[in-house]
């Protein structure tokens, strides 16, 4: 790394310290005010020298949000909501990306390719935004939990989708036996991947008190399951998430001692208070750089379509619910469609889009322009709903 990155990489976590103490004052969203803050930045001329690119998000940024959100979810709570927050978050997920693709085919008019990578992509609410609005907000429990957890899950499940029509696209065959299994293969092989790293390395931690120790093995672990698993094409993010629930729920006061356990919380809390400084910051810098104002036709469609598609991925899925132990209230159901925010997962899924697609820029913009609406407007309100509601 440069000089220069080295300092722009201290002006944004300066930037970041300042937002978290100013927003916290004025009851502004943490993640508004830092892209706020990345815009301001960017305009100013003071724009980050840092580039936000897939590789930094997959490999830098992602994976300790993942594991820090994964900790805390309990396996016992995740076991007994498994069927809705599943059922939301996969099922949930093809649906909304159908409905998008679809849309940006016939109302855009944009190729085939371009619609279903943008309806995939797109698809994926942010567990970034959406960890950090609940955590602002304190949210009931259960509301926070299932907006976490389908956050989480909806993640993995857009990017596997993504790549399958990304491997589609370039050529692979595409019968449904064969999609099936590749679904099946990269979902399983990610939570595989991340069950055995985190295991392993979870005896390896048992036989050490010392708890410097312990937290560079979490830190091996949230890591290597991720990078592991993307070797082997499969999940990366399902198997970080998979290594934090195991780390969370087995290693925790168990395969950890108590005051290594306790160390690792305030650890991963502060990685990934770092994590989100930079995402939200670097996303504010490009927005300011990005040319939104010739893709408005299409940002404005696409805005609709995503709106639309998580309408029905939200309320027809938990209608089936309401007659059982998982049913949930109209409050929650709206604001698990209102508060599904877009952010840097399909960001990077857009910059990672083949070269060659011809609309390849148009679905940058369109991408970036719902990820704005979403972080501004849906960022914004959520929080106010929460309290007018009474819910926190």
């Amino acid at each position: 790394m440069h000089d220069a990155d080295i300092l722009t990489l201290g002006l944004i976590l300066f930037v970041a310290c300042l937002v978290a103490i100013v927003t916290r004052r004025i009851g502004l969203p943490y993640a508004i005010g830092l892209v706020a803050a990345g815009i301001a930045l960017s305009v100013a001329g003071h724009g980050s020298r840092i580039t936000l690119t897939p590789e930094l998000i997959f490999t830098v940024l992602l994976p300790p949000l993942i594991f820090e959100a994964a900790l805390h979810l309990g396996w016992a709570q995740f076991r007994r909501e498994a069927p809705l927050v599943l059922s939301i978050a996969v099922v949930g997920t093809l649906l909304s990306a159908s409905v998008v693709a679809a849309g940006m085919h016939w109302l855009a008019g944009w190729g085939w390719p371009a619609s279903m990578l943008f309806g995939a992509l797109i698809a994926a609410t942010d567990p970034v935004s959406v960890i950090a609005m609940m955590k602002e907000q304190q949210a009931p429990p259960r509301l926070r939990f299932l907006m976490e957890a389908e956050s989480l899950v909806n993640d993995g499940a857009a990017a596997v989708i993504f790549g399958l029509v990304a491997a589609w696209i370039g050529g692979a065959e595409g019968s449904p036996g064969t999609i099936a299994l590749a679904f099946v293969t990269t979902v399983g092989g990610g939570v595989l991947c991340g069950l055995v790293v985190a295991g392993g390395l979870l005896l390896v931690a048992r036989r050490s008190d010392d708890h410097l120790v312990e937290l560079t093995l979490t830190m091996l672990a949230a890591y290597g399951s991720f990078l592991l698993a993307e070797k082997l094409h499969a999940s990366g993010v399902l198997a970080t998430l998979a290594a934090g629930m195991l780390v969370g729920n087995w290693g925790r006061g168990r395969q950890i001692t108590a005051y290594g356990s306790e160390a690792m919380i305030r650890f991963w809390d502060f990685a990934a208070f770092l994590a989100n400084s930079v995402v939200f910051v670097l996303i504010g810098s490009r927005e300011a750089a990005q040319p939104l104002a010739q893709f408005l036709r299409p940002a404005a469609i696409g805005t609709a379509l995503v709106l639309a598609g998580r309408v029905i991925a939200v309320y027809p899925i938990t209608a089936l619910f309401q007659r059982t132990a998982l049913a949930t209230s109209r409050l929650t159901q709206h604001i698990l469609f209102w508060g599904g925010l877009r952010g840097a997962l399909a960001l990077a899924l857009a910059l990672a889009t083949p070269e060659a697609l011809p609309e390849r820029d148009a679905l940058i913009g369109v991408a970036f322009a719902v990820v704005a609406f979403s972080i501004f407007v849906q960022g914004l309100t959520v929080p106010r709903l929460l309290r007018r509601s009474g819910a926190c």
